[in-house]
């Protein structure tokens, strides 16, 4: 019968064995070593365990060089790993840290043997980002002492680690692995055995959601990564980190999150099991979504989907002035950018004094610039006289491309672009700034559909460079090419994407952060755990529920009512938190209390 294992039993663990020296583990024993303790690396192959020290020698040599470590530290450090290839190596560790490859039989195989080789009180750990921690721990003699450690990829740099405990596991090894944690100068987060953990639970369904968004030919591989990584601010695009991760990793959690969940947004993508199954796992077979220099390189290099340069065969139509339609932050931000870009605005809004209060606001922001020094006064004075207040649209009739950024309600927007038809030159291109909203549905209501686009700027326009360029199925080719050129002109990085609910961005954000809220109602993780989870693990900006009360709570449940709409699908239903938070007028920062209170200006 194992020994119980009580707060009087806690070790600080000082010897830890790290079974598997792939790359996590190479990095788990780094970041081990560094903070002081014994290492002993184990793996099955002696080229692995030749590998291993080769890498931390190439590692610490270069933080010498960097100054973070000096020559007799980094001695000592490489000093503190040993490695074998005997299992039986592990027989005087205090904690064992598991990084084999994602199979039960591999992993259960290994916890047998080490039941036979270690101490009572030695703590095991998984390092499992896919399989069941209580499934392991239940075909081991001591499942009170095998717990999950979730570190993140490159383990040196990432500060998250997720402490995973099942319904078998004793506090104290949590406690004392969490402990670990803090010596290693990590971030543990506490979370309960499902597949994917936090980060991962959240990340994966959003990798997938991108996958078949691409599978469907809805946008180019290179535009959904750039829309998610200028439109979010995220590190990397989804289909480039697949390529990193490995495709077939990602099938794997996949797979476990859809058995667990049988959440259809959580069922692989049919195209990563072709990848897969095809031997295109990523960069680490020099081939993925994306084509590579050669196996495990992550340049990426040109293949027969990389876009032609050059742009549009269509030549675009003349744009000389600008009308921008609405008195908001977004309506006066796009008038911004085009005037800075050269354009002569038309700022109109439903009076004329809203229409100088927009560009009052215009230049308070140029002011700001001009104090920062990131423009000159006079250049600043030159970009706000080229905005010319209006309170009526009449003052359209001889723009060459009419921007509508008023309220997101189809019928306002319907009812402008019916007035534009009228006033607008034939020719104008008349386009519209919605999130959320079908663009047909405004060509629609003009005599001139083909002449509709949607052109969706990101909030603040001036600072955030992604444009999300719409096609109607009655877009004119000219009026798409004349829109990519304006956006080159302003500066803008010009996405493509049809005309569906959410177009690439909000589609693949909000099912993410819809989830982050079921996370909280199913008590599976709290606000400030999933945040930290998102920013440490996955590299986030911001926490899904920073940003959801940032965006607005009412803002957020209508795009996920107009997402489950569209796609039909359960798995996109808005969280009833959601509804029951706004029901109540939380509605974030705006208000002053969201998923958090904020201290009122």
């Amino acid at each position: 019968m194992a020994t119980p294992l009580s707060d009087t039993s806690l070790s600080p663990l000082r010897t830890v064995a790290v079974v598997g020296l792939g790359t996590m583990g190479t990095g788990i024993a780094e970041v081990l070593a560094g903070a002081g303790r014994d290492v002993i690396g184990i793996d099955i192959s002696e080229a692995q365990t030749a590998k291993c020290v080769t890498a931390l020698e190439a590692s610490t040599a270069r933080a010498v060089e960097r100054g973070r470590l000096t020559g007799p530290q980094r001695a000592e450090l490489l000093a503190r790993v040993t490695t074998s290839t005997d299992l039986g190596a592990a027989a005087g560790a205090d904690l064992v840290i598991e990084v084999a490859p994602e199979s039960y039989e591999i992993k259960q195989q290994i916890f047998r043997e080490l039941d036979g080789i270690v101490r009572p009180e030695t703590v095991l750990a998984t390092g499992t980002n896919a399989l069941s921690v209580t499934r392991l721990a239940a075909d081991s003699a001591r499942p009170e002492r095998v717990l999950g450690m979730h570190f993140f990829n490159p383990a040196p740099a990432m500060r998250l680690v997720e402490i995973v405990s099942c319904v078998l596991t004793a506090p104290a090894a949590v406690t004392a692995v969490t402990n670990l944690a803090l010596d290693l100068g990590k971030e543990p987060v506490a979370v309960g055995d499902r597949p994917g953990f936090v980060a991962d639970g959240l990340l994966f369904g959003y990798l997938n959601q991108a996958a078949a968004m691409y599978e469907a030919n809805y946008a180019s591989r290179e535009d959904i990564d750039a829309a998610m990584r200028l439109g979010c601010g995220l590190p990397m695009g989804p289909l480039a980190l697949l390529d990193l991760i490995g495709v077939d990793t990602a099938r794997t959690v996949l797979e476990a999150m859809y058995a667990e969940s049988r959440d259809r947004l959580h069922a692989p993508a049919p195209v990563l099991k072709q990848l897969s199954e095809a031997g295109l796992t990523g960069r680490k077979a020099g081939r993925g979504f994306y084509t590579y220099e050669a196996p495990g390189s992550g340049t990426v290099v040109r293949d027969a989907l990389t876009p032609l340069e050059g742009g549009s065969p269509t030549a675009g139509r003349t744009v000389r002035s600008v009308g921008v339609a609405g008195s908001g932050t977004m309506a006066s931000g796009i008038a911004e950018v085009f005037a800075k870009a050269g354009y002569e605005v038309v700022l109109a809004a439903r009076s004329e004094e809203k229409a100088r209060s927009a560009k009052a606001r215009i230049g308070k922001n140029l002011a700001r610039s001009v104090d920062k020094g990131r423009m000159t006064a006079e250049a600043a004075a030159q970009t706000l006289e080229r905005v010319r207040p209006t309170g009526t649209y009449d003052d359209f009739a001889d723009v060459d491309l009419a921007v509508e950024a008023v309220a997101e309600d189809l019928e306002v927007k319907r009812q402008l672009f019916a007035a534009l038809d009228k006033v607008c030159k034939p020719g104008a291109v008349l386009a519209t700034t919605t999130s959320s909203l079908p663009v047909v549905a405004c060509a629609r209501a003009t005599s001139r559909p083909q002449d509709v686009i949607g052109m969706h700027f990101f909030n603040p326009a001036p600072a955030m460079k992604l444009v999300e360029v719409v096609r109607t199925v009655l877009t004119a080719d000219d009026v798409h090419a004349t829109v990519r050129e304006v956006c080159g002109t302003i500066r803008k990085h010009a996405v493509d994407c049809g005309d569906r609910a959410g177009f690439i961005v909000n589609a693949l954000l909000f099912p993410y952060l819809n989830n982050a809220i079921k996370m909280v109602e199913e008590h599976y993780a709290s606000l400030d755990d999933i945040d930290a989870a998102m920013k440490l693990g996955g590299g986030y900006p911001m926490g899904p529920f920073e940003l959801l009360d940032v965006v607005g709570l009412d803002v957020s449940l209508a795009i996920e009512k107009v997402l489950h709409r569209e796609f039909r699908d359960p798995g996109l239903a808005p969280a009833p938190l959601l509804e029951h938070l706004v029901a109540a007028g939380c509605l974030g920062r705006k208000t002053g209390r969201g998923f958090r209170e904020y201290a009122k200006r």
